[in-house]
């Protein structure tokens, strides 16, 4: 059995698909062993909800040193599930190649730091892109420049939004996620 822990900002929504991707068999041969957020949120009762260690540790100048703390010794893979905290370096190489981000674009496009949420749908509207979706990549010490796992992708209409393709967007993420974990996990 493989263990996931996964960090957390916000709803966890991607939270929620993982769980249920557990359950149903789409991410085979893993548990989550604890979701960790850097806030209150929602998520942390979703966790709470499905018997799932949780636990919130704010953030502040110890943020990765806590964190490097509270992650469980038998983690295989860290997943960053809406997760808004910057890391340190020193986290991201010692978790090298064994923790992974999902990103609302098409990596390299629209990454980096600031980009984020509807930050990145409108950044995609305004350059006038014909397509978007979502990207699964590992995560380095520079913001959104690890490789590439997973992407998934969909033609824009002219009537978008940056709330409409924020949605597709999302529908997208819930379609790949699962699939780049259980990738990496069950190769």
């Amino acid at each position: 059995m493989k263990n996931i822990t996964i960090l957390i900002s916000g709803s966890g929504t991607n939270l929620q698909r993982l769980i249920d991707c557990i359950v149903t068999g789409e991410i085979r041969n893993t548990k989550i062993n604890k979701v960790i957020a850097d806030r209150e949120c929602f998520g942390l009762e979703r966790a709470k909800k499905h018997q799932i260690p949780n636990q919130l540790i704010t953030r502040g100048k110890d943020f990765s040193d806590n964190l490097e703390k509270a992650i469980p010794d038998n983690t295989d893979l860290i997943v960053l599930a809406g997760f808004l905290s910057i890391l340190k370096s020193e986290f991201c190489e010692k978790w090298n190649s064994r923790m992974i981000n999902i990103h609302p674009s098409l990596l390299p496009k629209f990454g980096g730091k600031g980009m984020w949420g509807h930050h990145v749908h409108n950044a995609v509207i305004e350059a006038g892109e014909k397509e978007s979706g979502a990207s699964v990549h590992f995560v380095t010490t520079g913001i959104d420049e690890g490789e590439i796992i997973l992407q998934g992708k969909f033609d824009i209409d002219e009537k978008d939004t940056a709330e409409t393709l924020a949605e597709k967007v999302h529908q997208v993420e819930y379609e790949i996620f699962p699939k780049a974990i259980d990738l990496i996990l069950n190769r």
